[in-house]
């Protein structure tokens, strides 16, 4: 049997598509939201599968997966994390400080788990095809395994909270990590009561959405767009009135 993908086999079916799109588009960070019920293992495996398959520079594969699941590990982290947020709180303006302060920015000890994806920097050794000139290309290669699990654990309908709020030394410390080792995102998963419309920072007021069309460059860093590029843009401004609306953008 040729296992190469042939031309007709490449586009999804319609409602493939959409499915897609929707992981997308409804993925949320989820912080208070977390019910006690357990992540089975079936859906834990795949969701790992899914991450495992992100694609990596050099097919360096540079990630790892830690799994924790016990309360004892949890409040250790747990407690990186408040430390952290108290020192971060100050480094807010007043007006600010006070928003920092009433949001809640993680689910550590409410998810039933917890998982820490890591980088290590020397698995593919010194030289890797991609990674030549752009020696970050690794940790971008984990940071796409993030979000292979994120999109499939919005379509297994679990939530996912990345926690970026501690000491990266006294985290690896905590979870008996080498020092070689970069924990990438430590990430709180579990079944959720619901999903927020938008992102809550944006609901908080904390940023807005950008315009997508502000964020658009033409050939050259100061390029502007010509006659040819006007129809990308429309599509992009009907895209993002779509996205505002709460619809899935599509075709």
């Amino acid at each position: 049997m040729d296992t190469h993908m042939q031309n007709e086999d490449l586009a999804f079916s319609d409602s493939d598509l959409d499915a897609v799109y929707r992981a997308i588009f409804t993925r949320r960070d989820t912080r208070g939201q977390f019910l006690p019920d357990p992540v089975s293992d079936e859906v834990l495996s795949r969701i790992l599968m899914a991450a495992h398959h992100a694609p990596s520079v050099g097919f360096m594969q540079p990630w790892s997966f830690m799994v924790i699941r016990k309360q004892a590990t949890k409040q250790k982290v747990h407690d990186l994390f408040d430390a952290a947020h108290v020192e971060a709180a100050e480094m807010f303006d007043e007006e600010k400080r006070d928003t920092y302060k009433s949001l809640k920015l993680e689910g550590i000890m409410e998810s039933p788990v917890n998982v820490c994806i890591t980088c290590d920097r020397n698995r593919a050794g010194p030289v890797v095809i991609g990674r030549t000139h752009v020696k970050a290309m690794d940790l971008y290669s984990t940071v796409c395994a993030v979000q292979n699990l994120w999109l499939a654990a919005r379509a297994e309908g679990l939530g996912v909270g990345w926690v970026s709020i501690y000491n990266q030394p006294k985290l690896q410390d905590a979870l008996g990590m080498p020092r070689k080792i970069v924990p990438i995102a430590y990430l709180c998963i579990g079944h959720v009561t619901h999903l927020h419309d938008k992102p809550e920072l944006e609901t908080a007021g904390w940023r807005p959405r950008l315009p997508i069309e502000d964020l658009m460059h033409f050939e050259h860093w100061d390029g502007q767009p010509n006659d040819s590029d006007k129809p990308l843009l429309e599509s992009l401004r009907q895209d993002q009135d779509s996205a505002q609306k709460g619809d899935i953008p599509g075709r």
